[in-house]
């Protein structure tokens, strides 16, 4: 037993959750429905030198800790591994990572590009591309679908938007995938942060050429439109081309893998989506199953009441979406997969006024691969246990080997 702010929190705070190999090596559903009962909130302590953080469980106080932006702000950091390590350099130039007037500012140049209206020819492209991909694997034999397709829609897409050659992307992926994970454990915190400021360099470059001819893509919108009467600097510019790449790829990527794993493993529920159940309901359901994002974190601006524990001003809480996508007080029979879940008020795209401001796209990426599956795919088999990325942030697979029966 451990004593937290007064309450008795039986091993919790032995489980460290900024270690890869507790997500890893186990299926944290057991821990995280003990949590919501023992200790919805509670400290989680200090280890090897890292500052200590709060630790919430429960949908409902997860949900108003994102809507109380001015009590919990961002502006310092949003992923544990960054912030317990200091402040994120990004800090009030990238849109996730600020507060206010400037993230409102940031988010509407961005919302403006990612509007449906805007986004139908590129949805459009989307379910080519899923539908070539998925019929191209039917009875093909074994491969691995994260290779395979996963990898090749969501970054396409992003890379679409931002006009990147076809000849770069590869690298691109390769710098993504390490920010925020690894293949296998022995990736260390300095080689994320060598893969973050190649892509930000990269990136940067980019912006210098669009300032001097620009198009109509993303980076062009983001490196000429003033915000609050100015142009975003270089720096700013790419950080907020980088946001997109890191949110767009991997809550994509990773959630189709889960996706396709669940089919294959939950035969009834693509019976479902072969009978018409509705693509992008299935979709939030899938972002609920997956929770690729596994928790965002956000530090006090004062001292605060909450959940009947005193946070101080600066503390850093930490927001378990994938505690809260389970919460036996929100989804009836939670770990239960169900695609025809409505309503879903899953929290794995964020909530509040840091909504993830490519949802539309995100869903619409999702839905085109569900709605692809179910036109192609008779039966999912997986050839090989699949292999999970080793983080502390993120939730997924590195691979997925797999056969499409026709």
């Amino acid at each position: 037993m451990a004593t937290v702010q007064g309450s008795l929190i039986p091993d919790l705070t032995s489980v460290d959750l900024m270690d890869p190999r507790t997500f890893v090596e186990h299926e944290p559903r057991d821990f995280w429905r003990e949590a919501r009962k023992a200790g919805p909130v509670y400290w989680h302590p200090a280890r090897e030198g890292r500052e200590g953080f709060w630790v919430l469980t429960r949908h409902a106080d997860i949900q108003k800790a994102y809507r109380g932006v001015r009590q919990f702000l961002s502006g310092r950091g949003t992923v544990l591994d960054v912030v317990v390590r200091g402040d994120d350099p990004a800090g009030g130039k990238m849109m996730a990572v600020s507060d206010g007037a400037t993230h409102r500012r940031l988010r509407s140049v961005q919302h403006s590009a990612l509007t449906p209206k805007v986004l139908e020819p590129v949805v459009r492209d989307v379910n080519e591309r899923a539908d070539r991909l998925v019929a191209e694997a039917v009875g093909a034999g074994e491969f691995d679908f994260a290779a395979g397709i996963a990898e090749h829609i969501p970054l396409a897409t992003i890379c679409d938007l931002l006009s990147i050659p076809e000849a770069d992307r590869p690298k691109l992926l390769g710098w993504n995938k390490l920010v925020l994970s690894a293949e296998e454990a022995g990736t260390d915190h300095i080689e994320a942060l060598a893969a973050r400021n190649e892509l930000v360099m990269y990136l940067a470059d980019l912006v210098l050429e669009r300032q001097e001819n620009p198009g109509d893509d993303m980076v062009s919108m983001l490196a000429t439109t003033p915000v609050d009467g100015r142009p975003l600097t270089v720096e700013e510019a790419a950080l907020n081309c980088y946001s997109l790449i890191l949110g767009g790829d991997e809550t994509s990527r990773m959630s189709a893998i889960v996706a396709v794993k669940a089919l294959a493993e939950h035969p009834e529920q693509l019976a479902l989506l072969r009978d018409g159940a509705d693509p992008e309901i299935a979709a939030n359901e899938m972002f609920r199953w997956a929770t690729p994002a596994m928790h965002f974190a956000r530090r006090a601006a004062d001292d605060v009441e909450f959940a009947g524990e005193t946070i101080r001003k600066g503390e850093i809480i930490s927001l378990w979406n994938t505690s809260a996508n389970d919460d036996e007080d929100v989804f009836e029979n939670p770990g239960t997969l169900d695609v025809t879940r409505h309503p879903n008020p899953h929290l794995a795209l964020g909530f509040g006024p840091h909504y993830c401001v490519g949802a539309y796209l995100g869903t619409a990426e999702m839905s085109a691969v569900l709605s692809a599956v179910a036109r192609h795919v008779g039966s999912i088999e997986v050839c090989a246990e699949p292999a999970r990325v080793y983080s502390s942030f993120l939730y997924g697979y590195s691979s997925l080997r797999v056969r499409f029966h026709p």
